[in-house]
């Protein structure tokens, strides 16, 4: 079923297979609801959050927006012979787009929430805090890369996401009390295109 979607662009869930076990873990395979050309706004690794945007399918000119399923978990690349780069490519109906990971998403080890995204910093740690609530989308478009990653270095007014509420886009700049003029992330928290709320926690920082 196509609807209405980001920027009022339609968009489509994709097909998802019954979870099979590969390895220790189940893997659920996402796949194309029509031909076009597949233009991934996920790499492998990265954290997909329920009824997120994952990308576009490019139909005879025309962008439609392709939907998670109702489950969140990290992009699994299950081409084989590919590399682990879930990368733009031709598909037709039914051919895989990429899996996901569900197993890992809450299953921190004792003392570490690195493999839990939605845990909370430990005590006393640095964050970024959502000013607004709305829909958090970490890139300007699918086909662009995140305005911040682990590893990025911040300054006042670095932009760090896009959050949306009803349509209409706020891009949310680095900045404010108690927050030192220079920052590292560390950790994103927040899987792009989930709902935040106001004053939760979007990165990590040190």
């Amino acid at each position: 079923m196509i609807r209405a979607g980001r920027l009022h662009a339609p968009t489509l869930d994709v097909l998802v297979d019954p979870p099979i076990v590969r390895g220790d873990h189940p893997i659920i395979a996402l796949r194309a609801p029509r031909p076009g050309i597949f233009v991934p706004a996920v790499d492998h690794g990265d954290l997909v959050a329920a009824n997120s945007a994952i990308g576009e399918l490019v139909v005879l000119g025309r962008s439609i927006g392709l939907i998670a399923p109702r489950v969140t978990g990290f992009a699994i690349q299950l081409i084989d012979g590919a590399t682990t780069q879930i990368s733009r490519r031709p598909v037709a109906y039914g051919d895989v787009l990429f899996g996901l990971d569900p197993s890992q998403v809450r299953m921190p080890t004792t003392g570490d929430s690195a493999t839990d995204p939605s845990a909370p910093p430990a005590a006393g740690g640095l964050v970024f805090r959502a000013p607004t609530s709305g829909r958090f989308y970490s890139r300007s478009g699918p086909d662009k890369p995140a305005f911040v990653t682990a590893g990025s270095q911040l300054s006042q007014g670095t932009t760090i996401c896009l959050i949306e509420v009803m349509k209409t886009f706020s891009r949310i700049t680095y900045g404010g009390p108690g927050l030192p003029d220079t920052a590292r992330v560390s950790r994103v928290l927040v899987a792009d295109g989930a709902d935040v709320n106001a004053g939760e926690p979007l990165l990590a920082l040190e």
